[in-house]
């Protein structure tokens, strides 16, 4: 079982920047496929951002350039960086363990 907890969610107004933090416990020994998604209301869930533990990232087409994703490996904690935010990056994100484990989510407003 494995246990992630979110922080660092809240509102900004646009352009602003945000930092998201996730800390995994319980029967995980590596960042390795760690990742966000958001929600947006009205819409599906979808991916920002995964890394691995080699450091190989991949994000959104609408974040790119303006989120990074990073990890802690002796912490077992990623981070999102969250720059430039716009009124679309509105929306709940959650941390992910390959898809499989799920945080419960974390609020992100970004007001124009």
């Amino acid at each position: 079982q494995v246990h992630l907890v979110e922080s660092g969610g809240g509102l900004v107004q646009s352009g602003g920047s945000l930092r998201l933090s996730c800390a995994a416990s319980g029967s995980i020994f590596s960042i390795n496929g760690m990742g966000w998604y958001r929600q947006a209301p009205g819409k599906q869930r979808e991916l920002v951002a995964r890394i691995t533990s080699e450091g190989s990232t991949n994000y959104a087409d609408s974040v790119k350039d303006r989120f990074t994703i990073s990890g802690d490996k002796s912490k077992n904690t990623v981070y999102l960086q969250m720059n430039s935010l716009k009124s679309e990056d509105t929306g709940i994100y959650y941390c992910t363990v390959r898809s499989v484990w799920w945080g419960q989510g974390t609020q992100v407003t970004v007001s124009s």
